[in-house]
């Protein structure tokens, strides 16, 4: 049976013998990418085994945050600049827009699985069930009281709910260039302030004040953040749940735990798509870019039984991997129209 190196190996052969013309006349030699923290861990899985597994040098990855990523991808579509972005959420139309203001049109969206975003403890407290509702009521900057919004009192989780923990309000979170963040906001709190009473709109302005700490793009280091706090609470992506399970513990949310099939059921009220986008003019230009794509797309990786899985990436189900595939064989451009 052939071994995982000899697989990768085997996946590229074809693809590598076919762009060995194209390669010679690359204008670039190494893969640029940036984006997600929450998909920098599959990322850097993928670019390692493509560094090991063909002759073109490892891909350089930059966690920047999805928000953080858009960005840098939007600059213009000179060599100088990134080749694809990781995200852990869609990206914006104001974004695209920015991309082509810049010269960018030939895009293609590429989904590469399922993710819970995680609310985690440590192990040593009892087990925690929080709704949507609470979580608003802990991290929104406006509550309602007494028929108006004003600032946000609580300090205890006890003061949003008796039945809570007489603990102090602490959430370790991502910044706001986070796509995390992002899912967050749109999963959690707009959710629940649509059917909250006292909000006219929906809701997702996070307070300032002290509560949520905001713990920028490294999950990680929210992970060792509860550890050392032990009465606080992290968010962050399933992935850094599965490599933690011996310290920390995931909160269920609405009566839900985050389980690879909650997830890829959508049954988990917290789940999201991650995704990354290639900059399609560069394809032709930069060495084996289309290869490194093709590497992540393979079953050997986001298959049922794929390499990522076992990094803690959520298998899409087979239908949706064989179309994701044939959207990049196909160049398959984005359009406004697609995000909206």
């Amino acid at each position: 049976m052939m071994n995982k190196r000899a697989l990768m190996t085997s996946v590229l052969a074809s693809a590598v013998v076919a762009a060995g013309s194209a390669a010679q006349a690359a204008e670039r030699d190494q893969i640029r990418i940036v984006g997600s923290s929450t998909v920098y861990p599959f990322a850097s899985y993928v670019a390692e085994e493509f560094g090991a597994t063909t002759e073109n040098p490892t891909p350089v990855i930059e966690s920047t945050g999805s928000g953080g990523g858009m960005k840098i991808f939007c600059e213009g579509d000179g060599l100088d600049t990134v080749d694809i972005t990781n995200a852990s959420r869609r990206m914006k139309p104001s974004e695209f827009e920015r991309c082509a203001d810049n010269g960018i049109t030939d895009i293609t969206e590429i989904v590469i699985g399922a993710d819970g975003i995680v609310i985690a403890q440590t192990k040593v407290n009892s087990a925690l069930n929080l709704s949507r509702e609470e979580l608003t009521l802990a991290v929104a900057a406006k509550v309602p009281q007494n028929g108006k919004l004003v600032d946000n009192p609580y300090e205890n989780w006890n003061e949003i709910d008796s039945s809570l923990p007489d603990r102090e309000i602490t959430i370790y979170g991502p910044p706001s260039t986070s796509g995390t963040r992002d899912a967050f906001e749109e999963l959690v709190m707009e959710a629940a302030t649509e059917e909250m009473d006292g909000y006219d709109e929906p809701y997702t302005t996070v307070r300032n004040d002290g509560p949520y700490v905001d713990s920028g793009e490294n999950d990680n280091l929210i992970v060792q953040k509860i550890q050392n706090d032990t009465e606080a609470l992290g968010i962050f992506g399933y992935s850094f749940l599965e490599e933690n399970t011996d310290v920390i513990e995931a909160v269920t949310i609405d009566g839900v735990e985050p389980t690879p099939d909650t997830i890829s059921a959508e049954e988990y009220p917290v789940s999201r798509s991650l995704f990354f986008y290639t900059k399609n003019s560069h394809l032709d230009r930069v060495a084996g870019m289309e290869d490194y794509v093709t590497l992540f797309l393979s079953e050997q990786m986001i298959g049922n039984q794929g390499l990522l899985k076992g990094q803690g990436l959520i298998p899409l189900p087979q239908k949706m991997r064989e179309e994701v595939r044939a959207r990049f064989e196909q160049r398959g451009e984005l359009k406004l129209a697609d995000l909206k």
